[in-house]
């Protein structure tokens, strides 16, 4: 990040931090979906204790960079637009939390058929929220390179839109009951919003790396 923390060495590593915490919270999303729809019970639970503790410390540093950013007047030209991505991102990682903790607290049935379907939606958002953290990295260390990492981004969004639309047609035509319907949809739509949330803090990214160049 030498390229725009060059003033601080401490900032740069609880960035670092952040951005790992961010894309291990990603992980703990994706094998907890795959272990709640394999039948692993002890696994998923495990993975939603692990995940709410990573929410828990990706705040924490949250609060601890900004308070550094204003209190040592670091980056005053860019603060906030450092300090807006860092906020947009951690609403990506509290959905993953939310709805990883949501299929605990719900325990929604998934007809088998469309099991694999909702593996494949997992990973393209799960991959969208990995690109996007390399998208802000590149901000700090190598600016040419948003813009492929953002592409990826819009890719992976794109593709869990198609995944869960697929999900849902197939869903709806299902002769089950309408409230198993609407329970299904509602986790695909939130499955998909984690990837959404990607794709706004890649919005805003591209934004600043606009104003870096100027």
């Amino acid at each position: 990040m030498d390229l725009l923390l060059r003033r601080t060495r401490e900032l740069e590593l609880q960035i670092d931090e952040y951005l790992d915490i961010v894309v291990r919270g990603a992980l703990l999303f994706k094998e907890g979906v795959k272990y709640y729809i394999k039948g692993q019970a002890d696994q998923f639970e495990e993975h939603v204790v692990l995940i709410d503790q990573m929410e828990s410390r990706a705040d924490s540093l949250r609060r601890s960079i900004e308070t550094r950013l204003y209190l040592e007047t670091l980056i005053p030209e860019f603060r906030g637009d450092v300090l807006g991505l860092l906020e947009s991102s951690d609403k990506v990682m509290n959905r993953a939390t939310e709805t990883l903790t949501q299929f605990k607290v719900e325990s929604p049935e998934i007809l088998e058929d469309l099991k694999p379907m909702f593996m494949d939606l997992t990973d393209s958002t799960t991959a969208a929220v990995e690109s996007m953290v390399l998208a802000i990295r590149s901000y700090f260390r190598e600016l040419e390179k948003v813009r492929d990492h953002i592409n990826k981004v819009m890719f992976y969004e794109n593709e869990s839109d198609s995944i869960g639309d697929k999900i849902k047609r197939l869903v709806f035509s299902k002769d089950i009951d309408l409230s198993r319907k609407i329970h299904m949809r509602y986790f695909v739509s939130h499955i998909e919003g984690i990837a959404d949330e990607a794709e706004d803090v890649c919005d805003r990214l591209a934004i600043a790396t606009i104003k870096r160049h100027l």
